[in-house]
């Protein structure tokens, strides 16, 4: 299958591997930025695959991983109001808030729906019209389009009964924040190849110069992120840091502008909070005023409490690539898919997830990150 069995192909997996074994001479700690990169990394087992001068840890690309306490909260609050209908994407539901979870809230009798596309919501909100239906908007750059388009479609339509809760957050902030954070370890980086399909590669220029880094924009398969990670080392062995594209079958210099004047529309650029991380400046989406009474938080008025983390889970540590999943105390203890204390074993796409189900006993050779 074309872009498929290529980038799984055990030879060309074989032969990137030996490369890194002979060319790396110093140790060099390299962090994937997206969450399904993670995955990919610990199901096909190429973490026991590197050289052991080379760490990978595991950065903050999983939206829902970094959805803060108070915007479940937000959820939660929304879910409850009379005549309301909740739509999310499967993984929000069992993300912990400071008192409830969203599917908690749905044991309660919320309307809570999973969908696969904000679309749905805006028919939903034309299919109900005595209800108010807000779909809670989560997601990095990749799904800003989809969210926004969605506000403009029930704009266009004029249906009036239809807000998001937006809690967009934008990867290149969040790498300036771990790199000029005091502990930092990181010597470069795989960006995530579905965002720049978005944004394009030019918002990393900036970031590759100031802070002396490689940067590679890297895809998925077991291919893609070798490839990345040999293209990461050469650079660093040779004193380089520059911007490179792996995934060059998909992303663009520019990425998609048509996409990107769509998010414009709608969103404009806002502080963000990241669970586990604090508030980071101009790390997020908020919709902007000119579509305003399609925001939840202005058409609901909703003003609660900012809600501290829970203090047993090391998220934020693990997301800064500081430490590893199996680390935490908790892990596989108190700490369970069933019942997570936060939200990396929660999501599909959270480290703490991709070490549970695929590598509980394995990945001990960096354990000392």
């Amino acid at each position: 299958m074309k872009f498929l069995s290529e980038y799984r192909d055990p030879e060309l997996v074989k032969e990137y591997v030996e490369e890194l074994h002979r060319i790396t001479t110093k140790p060099w700690t390299l962090m994937e930025i997206c969450g399904g990169q993670t995955h990919s990394l610990v199901k096909n087992g190429i973490l026991d695959m590197l050289p052991e001068k080379i760490t990978m840890v595991h950065g903050p690309g999983c939206p829902v991983c970094v959805t803060s306490v108070s915007v479940i909260d937000e959820a939660v609050f929304l879910a409850e109001q009379p005549n309301t209908i909740l739509c999310s994407f499967g993984d929000m539901l069992r993300v912990p808030g400071s008192k409830k979870s969203l599917l908690e809230a749905k044991a309660e009798g919320a309307d809570i729906r999973i969908l696969y596309s904000p679309l749905e919501a805006v028919e939903l909100a034309k299919q109900n019209p005595d209800k108010h239906v807000v779909f809670f908007a989560v997601g990095f750059e990749t799904t800003a389009p989809a969210n926004a388009l969605s506000v403009i479609h029930a704009a266009q339509q004029k249906v009036t009964n239809y807000s998001i809760l937006a809690s967009h957050v934008l990867v290149p902030p969040a790498m300036e924040a771990i790199l000029s954070d005091d502990a930092n370890l990181i010597d470069g980086f795989l960006a995530a190849g579905h965002v720049c399909t978005i944004m394009g590669m030019e918002e990393y220029y900036p970031v590759a110069e100031k802070y002396k880094i490689p940067i590679i924009v890297t895809g998925f398969e077991p291919v893609d992120l070798l490839q990345g990670i040999l293209m990461a080392v050469k650079q660093l062995e040779n004193n380089e840091y520059k911007v490179e594209n792996q995934y060059v079958r998909s992303v663009l210099r520019e990425g998609n502008r048509m996409a990107q004047d769509t998010i414009h529309k709608v969103f404009e650029v806002s502080d963000r909070v990241w669970r586990g991380i604090g508030a980071i400046p101009q790390s997020g989406y908020e919709v902007n005023d000119a579509y305003k009474q399609y925001n939840a938080r202005f058409r609901f008025a909703i003003d609660i409490p900012f809600a501290e983390e829970n203090k047993e889970c090391i998220s934020g540590d693990i997301m800064k690539g500081l430490k590893k999943p199996r680390q935490c105390p908790n892990f596989g203890i108190k700490c369970k898919p069933e019942h997570p204390l936060g939200a990396p074993m929660v999501s599909s796409e959270g480290a703490c997830a991709a070490y549970y189900h695929y590598s509980f006993n394995a990945m001990e050779e960096n354990i000392a990150v």
